[in-house]
Order: C-alpha cells, then structure tokens, then sequence
C-alpha cells in the first residue's frame, strides 16, 4: 500500500509540475491524486471507522485554511475593486525596477511577520499589478515577493503557519525565535534581492495605463476600504490572541466587517453603480480554480502523513544522517516538494520536548528551515501556490529564473544562523 501511495503521488506532483506541456489543470492532477490515494489507503485497510475519522480531521484542518485564503482573497479583491492599493501605488514614485524591487522585497518581509506569508503574497501581488504593465517583468516580482514572505513569515511566531505549530507547541518562544532567526532570514532575502535588482538595472517601471471615463469610487471610499481592509487582515493575528480561536474565524469576522462597511458607503447609490464595489461581486473574481488545487494538495499529503510515510522518512533521516543541523537542512529542502505542515508535524513528533527545550538549536533552526525551504520551489510553500495563482507562474519558470536564487540565499541563511549560534552559545 505505502508504495502504491508514493507512485501516485509522485505521478501526480509530475503532472502539476508538467501542467502546461500536459495541458492538463494542475487543480484536476491534484483533486484525482487526492482522491486516488485516500481509496487506496480505505480500500488497504478496510478500517471504514479509522478512515472516515481521519478523513474528518483532515478535512477540518483543510477548511479552515481554505476559508483563511477565501476570507483574505475576497478581502484583497474588494479594495481593488474600490483602487484601495491606490494609496499606496501614489506614492511611490520611483521609475526603476532596480529600486522598485527592492522597495516590495522589504515591504513584504516585515508585513509577511505582522500578517502572515500567505496573506502578505495575496497583497503584495495584487499590488504589483497595479504597479506594472509586462506580465514578464511582474513575474520577477511575485518570485521575489514569495521568497521574501517565507523569510519574513519565519522569524515571526504568527508568519507562517509552520512557526504558529512551533509556538503554539511550546518549542519556540516569540522572542526566542526573533532573536535566533531575524539575521538569517534578512540575509535569506537580501541574497536573491541584490541579485535581482542587478539583473533589472535599467528597467524602468511601465505602469498600468490609467482607465478612461470617470472614476467610480471617490477618494473617501478608496482611503476607508483600504484602511478597513488592511486593519481587518492586521488584526487576525491580535484576535487569534485574544480569543485564542483559529485564524480563519479572524478572517472571517473582517470580511463580516469591510462587507458592512461597503453596503453601508454604498447604500445610496443605484444598483448598476454599487454592483462592480459588492462583495458578492468580488467573490465571483476569486481564482477558485487555485482554490480546489489547494484542497487537493493538502489532502493527498494528509494521506501521506496518516499513513505514516513522513513519520517514517523523518525517522529514517534520524537513524541515517544523525547530526540535527543537516537533517533540518533537509527537512527544508523537502518541504519544497512536500507541505512543510505534516513535516514539521513529524519532527515535532520525533523529538522529545523535556529533552529538546523551549528554543532549542533544534526548534529554532527547524523553524528558519522549514519556513524558507519551501520557496525553493513555486508549490513548495502557500506563499508560492497563491502567487502562483495570481500570477499564472509556470513550474518550470521559476525553477529556471527564481530557484537558483531561493536556494543561494537558504544557504547564505543558514551559514549565518550556525555561525550566531556558535558565537552566542
């Protein structure tokens, strides 16, 4: 059965990564591997009771990061349909990609902190379309923009959702893991930025042609949804520590919040003016397409995590390499290829917490790890996956133009993290 499991679920992360020469929808390559391995596994074990309570588990768990992404995509579409990112595209001002680029590489490594890595991507792409015209020069951008949401989401407690897992499970402290990882990660971005900006130098910015006809929404609306929208996304993190709920019901309750908001700003207008600024209007733009290839994914390695097939490969790793430093090292470069969730999940599982501390070399490497290893490949992260969506990134495109970069600067990162370790312990 185990090996039945991995064949399928390499044939089907080739057929995501082969998605554009198969022709075939990466959703489609995700839902069908999704829903082959977890027949497989029912039919193998005959356990219908097991099943179906694992299934469930797994499919809570699936939920609310899908209503987390729907909740902050919605949020995201709705103040671009107002030209909310307005407020920000004003004011910059600089005509070189070169600078530009460096501007939204800084920009998304310390929100990515504040918000998290995936909600940071939705915004940061959603900006970059306001800023440039090429689809080819965007592209350049939303590789940087992934690279630098995983380095800022790792050095935060709340920036990604491997970090969350950690912190919540008491192997990192909030400042413990500040201290250990902020200098890595800043030069796991800084790398592939200075490279970047190098290869742009001369580029200037072709900014979107500003539409004909009078504008829809006045200056007001434009500031309030902006303000609302981005507090409603900022305060996720403060409500998931106050109420100690789950991200998602965060989220939601924003999304509750901006759509009053926007029937109360709106209430006057005609149906024909107000329908383009609705929030019902904004959820038919959502790329539910990136949606499902997100449920597949997740599910099909819940199966592989149910079935003990990543316990079984972290343990091996143990009894193999040995030495932590270059098992977490490797953890990292395979959660480019598989979700660093179920991973961490195994590694946390591996290692004993009376043994390993509270901000161990072991937790705070493997948080730096598992949070910058997934850039290294487009799917390898949540950030990557939205971008990926957003932008209609090609697999092999990134692999050709961004991976090379992603993985000089977790090198670099890593060098750094075990040479502070050295000096401060």
């Amino acid at each position: 059965m185990h090996t039945l499991l991995i064949v399928v679920f390499v044939l089907a992360y080739s057929a995501i990564a082969f998605e554009h020469r198969l022709r075939v929808n990466k959703s489609a390559s995700a839902l069908l591997g999704a829903g082959m391995m977890w027949t497989i596994y029912a039919v193998a074990t005959g356990n219908h009771h097991l099943i179906t309570e694992q299934l469930n588990e797994n499919l809570a768990a699936t939920a609310q990061i899908i209503f987390f992404l729907l909740g902050a995509m919605t949020i995201v579409e709705l103040v671009d349909s107002h030209d909310g990112f307005e407020v920000i595209t004003s004011r910059i001002t600089t005509t070189s990609q070169s600078v530009l680029i460096v501007l939204i590489g800084l920009v998304t490594f310390f929100l990515s902190a504040m918000l998290d890595n995936l909600t940071t991507t939705i915004v940061m792409v959603s900006l970059t379309k306001k800023l440039l015209d090429n689809h080819d020069d965007r592209l350049f951008f939303a590789g940087v923009i992934v690279i630098a949401a995983n380095a800022g989401g790792a050095w935060s407690p709340i920036g990604d959702v491997t970090t969350t897992m950690l912190w919540i499970g008491g192997q990192i402290s909030s400042m413990g893991v500040v201290k250990s990882v902020f200098l890595a990660s800043a030069v796991n971005l800084g790398i592939p930025l200075i490279f970047v900006s190098f290869m742009l130098r001369g580029k200037t910015v072709g900014k979107k042609a500003e539409p004909a006809g009078p504008e829809i929404t006045t200056k007001f609306e434009r500031n309030l949804m902006f303000t609302v929208g981005l507090g409603s996304l900022i305060m996720v993190p403060v409500f998931k520590e106050i109420t100690h709920l789950p991200p998602f019901m965060g989220i939601l309750c924003g999304l509750g919040v901006l759509w009053l908001v926007g029937e109360l700003v709106h209430r006057h207008k005609s149906d024909e003016e107000k329908q383009p600024l609705t929030m019902v209007h904004a959820l038919t733009q959502i790329d539910m397409a990136s949606i499902i290839f997100f449920v597949g994914i997740l599910l099909a390695v819940a199966t592989l995590e149910d079935t003990h097939i990543l316990g079984t490969l972290a343990t091996w790793l143990n009894q193999t390499i040995g030495q932590q430093s270059i098992i977490v090292t490797v953890i990292g470069v395979i959660s480019a290829i598989i979700d660093n969730v179920p991973l961490v999940a195994a590694s946390m599982g591996m290692y004993d917490i009376h043994q390993f501390t509270t901000d161990n070399f072991l937790w705070t490497f493997l948080a730096f790890c598992a949070g910058t290893g997934g850039s290294l490949l487009i799917i390898g992260s949540a950030a990557g996956v939205a971008a990926m969506g957003l932008e209609k990134i090609n697999f092999f495109w990134y692999v050709k133009k961004i991976s090379g970069l992603a993985v000089l600067g977790y090198i670099a990162g890593i060098l750094v993290f075990l040479a502070q370790f050295r000096l401060l312990n």
